[in-house]
């Protein structure tokens, strides 16, 4: 069965095909955060899943430019190009500049990813920083003869667009569809076509984040910065655009309309779209009273919650599903990746321990290979993790002496799990980050060690029971005496 590497719509590529079409060079573009507000866990979904993406590129030998923008203006918060500029309406509620609540919210955002241990971007350029940009793809679009200005304000004229190209090639729609079920709205009557969308806004006296152009005093659509970003730092085409689910039918469809009008070219060959994040089946919304934000999840702080789960436990819990597929929290699915990411670290820890014989009863070639079969596979995740698992199961076979490991097969072992655990995945033993805490632990048990061999039992087993209390478990054996995390 031929593994895929990357899912376009229906179209597929190999990762033959893939490497003999790019390489060594990869351009990632994903649509980053507007950050007026604290990060939700919805994007939290988005961007460690192309976190995974990133580690897995770089891990195959591919040099990844990942670009992620920062929003800080021009995402208005009504329908057709009208309403405040969210950040804008933030700061006058807060009397704080807008920049105050942009460099805010970008470093709640920025530690937030921190503490779901993703990788930073390549570079993470932000909308205002690149006004320059947008005003001259505005200039190439209305030359090109695809938009119009209006008192100030530069229109996209999607209809006449469509009559050259498909503006609704990604997401299968055709533009009757789309003007059926497309409201009127406030504003219409100086567009000329009621999917028409703004490229460039003329702002309002009281209007506070704005910037001369040659139309006037204005600011860019939100759709804009994403095209003269990725054009910038990426070119005219690259390999992968992604985002949420959600940014289809506008955003990346004004993306790809703009991007083709202006450079003759849609802008990516890749559009990876991460799913939906629900909570007991039901969309996750604050109307519905079942929304709550990364740090709650991690206190338990919220009715909803039982108890509160480390970061690692909530990453691990993301990538067990598919990034293509509805993501539904419930507390027993919580639950039951606590204790599998707690047995899968427990796993890990044991490694370094294990002894090789002289004879092996597992090959672990094959399910190396199923592993990169499984991520070849759109970066299958969950395959991979059950792969993953059946590493975990040979490692505790071989530590309890029911399974034999020779040097290689035991050198391989370590190399899956490192590859594919940490650098890919990446998870990391929260309770064991820090080099001191084993050497303290082999302290400890060395001191058992000896307490037993003075037949002072009475504090060999209150140093097992204090240990045992604080999370760790020693196990005896003719070797010796091992530690793990319970």
């Amino acid at each position: 069965m031929e593994q895929r590497l990357f899912v376009y719509n229906t179209l597929t590529r190999t990762k033959e095909e893939f490497k003999a079409l790019n390489a060594p060079h990869v351009g990632m573009y994903v649509c980053g955060p507007t950050v007026y507000s604290d990060v939700h866990l919805g994007n939290c979904r988005t961007y460690i899943s192309f976190d995974l993406m990133f580690r897995y590129l770089t891990h195959l030998g591919y040099k990844v430019r990942y670009v992620r923008n920062i929003t800080d203006a021009g995402h208005l918060e009504g329908d057709a190009d009208t309403g405040e500029d969210k950040i804008a309406k933030k700061a006058k509620l807060a009397q704080l500049e807008p920049m105050e609540i942009v460099q805010q919210y970008t470093l709640g955002f920025r530690e937030m990813m921190q503490i779901f241990n993703t990788w930073p971007p390549s570079i993470e350029p932000t909308a205002t920083g690149h006004i320059i940009e947008q005003i001259e793809m505005v200039k190439c679009i209305l030359q090109a003869g695809y938009a119009y200005e209006v008192d100030g304000t530069v229109y996209f004229d999607v209809e006449k667009y469509n009559n050259r190209q498909d503006y609704g090639i990604l997401s299968g729609r055709k533009l009757d569809d789309l003007l059926t079920n497309t409201r009127t709205l406030g504003g219409q009557d100086e567009k000329q076509g009621r999917l028409d969308f703004a490229l460039w806004i003329k702002a309002r006296p009281e209007h506070l984040m704005k910037w001369p152009s040659p139309w006037g005093t204005g600011f860019p659509g939100w759709h804009l910065e994403c095209s003269a970003m990725s054009q910038k730092y990426l070119g005219d085409h690259f390999d992968i655009h992604g985002g949420g689910l959600d940014l289809i039918p506008t955003h990346h469809t004004n993306e790809i309309a703009q991007s083709v009008a202006c450079c003759g070219t849609n802008p990516a060959t890749y559009w990876i779209h991460t799913n939906m994040l629900t909570v007991n089946g039901q969309k996750m919304s604050k109307s519905l009273g079942n929304s709550f934000l990364p740090e709650e999840l991690f206190t338990g702080n919220n009715t909803i919650l039982q108890k509160g789960y480390s970061p690692m436990t909530v990453r691990f819990f993301m990538l067990q599903a598919h990034y293509r597929s509805t993501l539904d929290f419930s507390n027993e699915a919580m639950e039951a990746s606590e204790k599998g990411f707690k047995r899968l670290m427990n796993a890990y820890s044991l490694l370094n321990g294990l002894k090789a014989s002289s004879t092996t009863e597992v090959e672990v070639q094959p399910l190396i290979d199923r592993c990169y079969e499984a991520l070849n596979d759109d970066f299958n995740s969950p395959v991979l993790i059950a792969e993953v698992f059946e590493a975990t199961r040979i490692i505790n076979s071989v530590h309890d002496n029911k399974l034999k490991i020779d040097e290689t097969n035991l050198l391989l072992l370590k190399e899956l799990m490192q590859h594919f655990v940490t650098d890919i995945l990446g998870l990391k033993n929260e309770q064991i980050e820090s080099n001191e805490l084993p050497a303290v632990l082999d302290f400890i048990t060395n001191l058992r060690s000896e307490a037993k061999q003075n037949r002072d039992y009475a504090t060999s087993d209150k140093i097992r029971n204090g240990l045992q209390q604080i999370g760790f478990q020693l196990k005896d054996s003719k070797e010796g005496t091992t530690w793990s995390k319970i």
